[in-house]
């Protein structure tokens, strides 16, 4: 059953590539599913960099096995990015603006945050540096000073 505009959730807990991508392009309401492709492959990519082993493979545990073999694949960068540099960082691998390059990883991000789970999803925000809550659609709270 493809992901539409009155069904706010998946179907299963691992849905199909296909449904996968219908979500991100419903989602980052994209023309085609071939430019949801395009920004599924750029964000799980940068992503997949983002993460350490453990959180990868349990992230990648709960994606269509085609996103999981897109986040998997790469290898974790030594230097951690804030979500405003993983934007910048994906924005320069493609030549796109910042605003087109932002808009895909949110839109691709919140439906990854779906499929992780609120408590997965809680983990890998502990792990990553500040700025990525907003990139999962989720509101990103600051420490009060000490």
């Amino acid at each position: 059953m493809p992901y539409g505009p009155h069904q706010t959730t998946f179907p299963t807990p691992s849905p199909g590539w296909t449904q996968f991508l219908e979500a991100v392009r419903y989602r980052g309401v994209y023309p085609t599913r071939a430019r949801a492709e395009e920004a599924v492959r750029l964000v799980l990519a940068g992503l997949g960099r983002q993460l350490d082993g453990n959180h990868r493979a349990a992230l990648a545990a709960r994606l269509p096995a085609e996103a999981a073999r897109l986040l998997t694949r790469e290898t974790p960068d030594t230097t951690a990015l804030t979500g405003q540099e993983l934007v910048a960082d994906l924005a320069a691998r493609t030549g796109a603006s910042l605003a087109t390059t932002r808009w895909d990883t949110g839109s691709v991000l919140t439906v990854v945050a779906e499929l992780a789970g609120p408590v997965l999803l809680e983990r890998l925000l502990d792990r990553l540096p500040p700025g990525h809550a907003l990139l999962f659609g989720r509101a990103e709270l600051s420490q009060p000073a000490a």
